[in-house]
């Protein structure tokens, strides 16, 4: 009985952290941003503090699993190619680490209820959680990035070998999607045009990929 009500406690604890986290971005009107350049102009406003702000906000949005796309296209166009990936990673990086000690902080029963609900198909992969499952789910765009990291709490899986094949994973998204970002205000240039290629490609490879974890 005591186990149970120290859960509990665990679980109204951090669900209050991510309802304070959502309310603050629904008071800042992240949430209104359609579009990268709209986000862009919003973290350019902050002027030196920019990399700070984005940083931050990429560490916490994707936990209310809106599109990180958007905000590491809106890096490319704020910072640049070579900046944006910098601070993608730190965001990512973070984000990820937050999400997955949140799991292991609750323990099941919370983050179980969210992929029964939207992503039950998934939950077959914690029972397969290494290296290789955490580079190929971080390679796969059609992956949420934090059920990635939700997935990874729930099961067995070290945190530096999780930490690890994040880091290798997301390196071709954050790439393809930042130089996307740089490019995108002439959509005829070469960098753009390659970029989109890559992206189609990492899709197509998807689909190699989860024919591969089928097998894992």
């Amino acid at each position: 009985m005591g186990k149970k009500l120290k859960e509990k406690r665990k679980e109204i604890v951090i669900s209050g952290v991510v309802l304070v986290i959502m309310f603050i971005l629904y008071k800042l009107n992240i949430f209104k941003f359609s579009n990268p350049e709209e986000f862009k102009d919003y973290i350019q406003s902050f002027g030196v503090w920019a990399p700070i702000v984005y940083i931050v906000l990429f560490t916490v949005v994707p936990l209310t699993l809106f599109p990180d796309s958007i905000l590491a296209i809106s890096g490319g166009l704020a910072f640049g190619i070579v900046w944006g990936s910098i601070y993608t990673m730190i965001g990512a990086l973070m984000g990820g680490t937050l999400a997955f000690f949140i799991t292991r902080t609750i323990g099941n029963s919370a983050v179980n209820k969210l992929m029964d609900k939207k992503f039950k198909g998934a939950k077959k992969y914690t029972d397969k959680m290494g290296v290789e499952v955490i580079l190929l789910l971080r390679l796969i765009p059609l992956f949420p990035f934090d059920i990635v990291s939700y997935l990874a709490g729930l099961s067995n899986i070290k945190f530096r070998k999780y930490i690890f094949g994040t880091i290798i994973g997301t390196i071709p998204g954050i790439l393809i999607f930042n130089n996307i970002g740089e490019q995108i205000m002439d959509c005829t240039s070469f960098g753009f045009i390659v970029s989109i290629i890559l992206l189609v490609l990492l899709f197509l490879i998807s689909f190699i990929f989860k024919n591969k974890l089928s097998k894992i």
